[in-house]
């Protein structure tokens, strides 16, 4: 058969086929063309909802999981083409409101709210929960606080429109720095009114049930194996379920999505079970519902968990993997190459938090090891930035920056050795990965192959001369640099991680 070199049988029934360097070379035009996003296919969207901060808290480092693995997932696809939405979804309404609202009045109020810093607001938060074990009254002030917000007073509205204003502000420079881009925004608060007719139709097709005081509850059959679960409460206050459920609806009518995937962590498995039951007894016309679930973060260096009882902020860890990749930086000296130490330690040490929760399954606990995720010589993002970098400054000595404009590779070859051949056959898989780890929503499916790429560019790199060999060898390992180059900085883009051209 034209192509086939040879073909042999192998063991459980299955055949080896070794393939001929001309087929090897025309089918990497496919891996080319696969560096590039599809155009947009015109379908229902899917929406991926991945962003959940709190308002009035600062970003912990466990929020990193979230909007890297969502954001991930939605860059890939898009890549294939697919019309997708990358949704925000803060927790901009609730009882902590009323909660922010009375300490507030009780300790901060010698300074306008407008002075105030995200971490003021959180320390308020803090001090709040402090007091209230001492204070029995504080919790029901509060909740009357949250009662009135809901109710419209126009006090707490103004309040609570500043906190949010502060935290957006705080937020935004956070997901630049971590290339979060998100396509719709639509808080907690922006279902206010949308949940009273949601309620009223759970109760007339008898899927909720009044409890105490006035309470909704939704049951769920014995075989199931689901608690009740409460969505409106005995004074009339609404909960997240009661608006997730109304998101739900609205998602539906606004955008009639295919499907919706909830990037969220392992702690709210039970919720969306009951969330998606509800939804299914309401008789609506759903979409596919998955909870795209990922594990809980440990910490190699248990002194990392916990700073003093308090969160740990993601910008002090983003901080502190900056300024430990500048470390690395100076401690190689001449052999890194940069003229600009500050800003490849900040891709560095970005990198390297995201490439470290992206290369973990998403399902299983992930453990953060500053010196794996720093490491020159392991599965990080510095080898991947390196082995990018390393790629570029071949072509660079060979006077190319496009090896052809065509995209197309010089198909005249003899036989391959074996550390190109299997350069060649990484190369191959590029689109069926992306395919995979899209199908999947499984980014470390695109890490693990971007660091095998890696490992066979630098085995051939070191086995076999690149700019030193005959022609027409010369111009196609030229191209193999070009396009493995290409791949590197596709797929690390698409991970949300930047690689430089010197390194």
């Amino acid at each position: 058969m034209d192509g086939i070199e040879r073909a042999e049988a192998a063991v459980a029934g299955y055949v080896n086929v070794r393939m001929t360097p001309r087929a090897l070379l025309a089918g990497l035009k496919d891996t080319r063309t696969a560096c590039t996003a599809a155009v947009k296919r015109r379908e229902p969207p899917v929406i991926v909802d991945y962003s959940g901060p709190n308002i009035a808290k600062p970003l912990g480092i466990h929020h990193m999981l979230s909007n890297v693995i969502g954001q991930a997932i939605v860059n890939v696809y898009r890549h294939l083409g697919a019309n997708v939405i990358g949704w925000s979804y803060p927790g901009d309404w609730g009882t902590q409101f009323g909660k922010l609202y009375v300490a507030y009045g009780r300790w901060g109020a010698a300074k306008p709210i407008a002075g105030f810093t995200v971490q003021d607001l959180y320390e308020l938060y803090v001090r709040f929960h402090a007091e209230s074990e001492k204070d029995p009254s504080l919790d029901p002030e509060a909740r009357a606080a949250f009662a009135r917000l809901e109710a419209g007073d126009p006090d707490l509205r103004a309040f609570w429109r500043e906190t949010v204003r502060i935290s957006r502000d705080a937020l935004e420079r956070l997901y630049e720095r971590t290339h979060i881009h998100l396509d719709e925004e639509t808080g907690e608060s922006f279902y206010e009114d949308k949940m009273q007719p949601i309620l009223s139709e759970g109760i007339e097709r008898g899927v909720f049930v009044e409890g105490e005081g006035g309470a909704l509850i939704a049951k769920f059959p014995e075989e199931s194996g689901l608690p009740p679960s409460l969505f409106r409460k005995g004074d009339g206050s609404t909960l997240y379920a009661t608006r997730d459920l109304a998101m739900i609806r609205y998602r539906i009518d606004a955008f009639h999505p295919c499907a919706v995937y909830y990037v969220v962590d392992m702690a709210q498995s039970l919720h969306f079970r009951q969330l998606f039951a509800v939804s299914a007894r309401l008789g609506w016309d759903l979409p596919e519902l998955e909870h795209t679930v990922f594990g809980r973060m440990r910490f190699k260096d248990k002194s990392m968990s916990t700073r003093k009882g308090t969160m740990l902020k993601l910008e002090d860890v983003l901080d502190e993997a900056v300024a430990r990749a500048l470390d690395v930086i100076r401690a190689h000296g001449d052999s890194i190459q940069t003229d600009d130490a500050p800003g490849l330690a900040e891709m560095m040490g970005v990198g390297a938090v995201t490439y470290g929760i992206l290369s973990q399954n998403r399902k299983m606990d992930m453990v953060f090891d500053w010196e794996k995720f720093l490491s020159f010589d392991g599965n990080s993002a510095p080898y991947l930035q390196y082995t990018h970098a390393r790629a570029r400054s071949v072509l660079r000595k060979a006077g190319v920056q496009n090896v052809q404009g065509d995209g197309d590779l010089p198909d005249n070859a003899g036989v391959f050795p074996a550390k190109e051949r299997s350069l060649i056959s990484s190369l191959l898989e590029f689109r069926r990965v992306l395919e995979e780890a899209c199908a999947a929503r499984m980014p470390h499916v695109l890490v693990n192959y971007l660091f095998r790429l890696c490992q066979d560019f630098n085995a051939f790199y070191n086995d076999e001369p690149i700019l030193s060999a005959p022609e027409p060898v010369r111009g196609i390992r030229i191209a193999l640099t070009d396009l493995t180059a290409s791949v590197l900085k596709t797929g690390a883009e698409l991970l949300t991680i930047r690689v430089p051209d010197r390194m």
